[in-house]
């Protein structure tokens, strides 16, 4: 099993941040690499998620989590994932609005954070639902539930 080292950034006052420790188990439960790498989790406020999706994906809003795949210049071989950016008043807002506990939609965005830098995609749906189900699967190993359920149930209601 390879091991992923995570370097933990908090940068944002909202509290109901889960625990560092916590998110390390998350995302070396993710991580389906097989070399050992290394992953920046930063959580930040709505300011600098905004700022970063408006420069990066044309989106002037905050959003839960962003991804930035590392790719070293060819044959410079560097054990580096990426840099996850997550925002915490967003995920706060998120986990209340679809009343789920915030520590499971805390793991849940890690988790698909993970997986983005791993290239795993939800653009169509068929990669969604590869995605997904990856999710599910590693949130039930960690004790927690299924955060699509919630959605599908009040979309069919």
């Amino acid at each position: 099993m390879s091991t992923l080292t995570v370097d933990f950034q908090l940068v944002s006052a909202t509290p109901g941040v889960a625990d560092e420790a916590d998110m390390k188990v998350w995302a070396q439960a993710a991580w389906q690499g097989a070399e050992d790498s290394e992953v920046t989790v930063r959580v930040v406020d709505a300011a600098e998620s905004q700022a970063l999706n408006h420069q990066y994906r044309g989106k002037d809003a905050p959003t839960n989590v962003l991804s930035f795949p590392f790719e070293a210049p060819p044959g410079i071989p560097v054990a580096l994932a990426g840099d996850l950016v997550i925002c915490a008043p967003v995920v706060e807002r998120e986990a209340r609005e679809q009343n789920k506990p915030l520590n499971a939609h805390w793991a849940h965005m890690v988790i698909h954070g993970i997986l983005h830098l791993q290239g795993f995609d939800h653009i169509t749906d068929e990669d969604a639902s590869v995605m997904e189900e990856l999710e599910i699967r590693l949130l039930a190993q960690l004790g927690f539930s299924n955060p699509y359920e919630a959605e599908e149930t009040e979309a069919g209601s």
